[in-house]
């Protein structure tokens, strides 16, 4: 995280998260009350109750350190070095390979355990 960024907590946080919840709940609530109206009408109801929630959520200062931390994350995921593809072929056959070989001698274990077994119990 960039340590310069600080995020000052203004009084309305409470009630702005407060807020969010009130509007979830009635999200919530109003799914289940208008059950028998059309599914299209409902979801468009929800995300539209979903954007003003996040919405008012991104106006606090947590909501504010999230977005930074978004934004961190895909900086980040720009400095990865991704395998290529002969690297995920070679290593996708050595996973392939090392998971049939317990495979076949799990099989092995559990089939000659299973020959002593009844062979004590008759």
């Amino acid at each position: 995280m960039n340590p310069k960024v600080t995020s000052e907590v203004s009084k309305f946080d409470g009630f702005k998260w407060l807020v969010v919840v009130l509007l979830v709940a009635a999200g919530v609530v109003g799914n289940s009350y208008y059950a028998d109206q059309s599914l299209l009408y409902r979801v468009v109801a929800l995300l539209a109750v979903a954007l003003v929630a996040g919405f008012v959520a991104f106006q606090t200062a947590k909501g504010k350190a999230f977005f930074t931390l978004c934004k961190e994350s895909k900086n980040e995921i720009r400095k990865v070095v991704w395998p290529t593809r002969q690297e995920t072929l070679q290593t996708t056959a050595m996973v392939v390979v090392a998971v049939l070989v317990i495979g076949l001698f799990l099989w092995g274990l559990d089939s000659l355990l299973g020959w002593v077994v009844s062979s004590v119990i008759g």
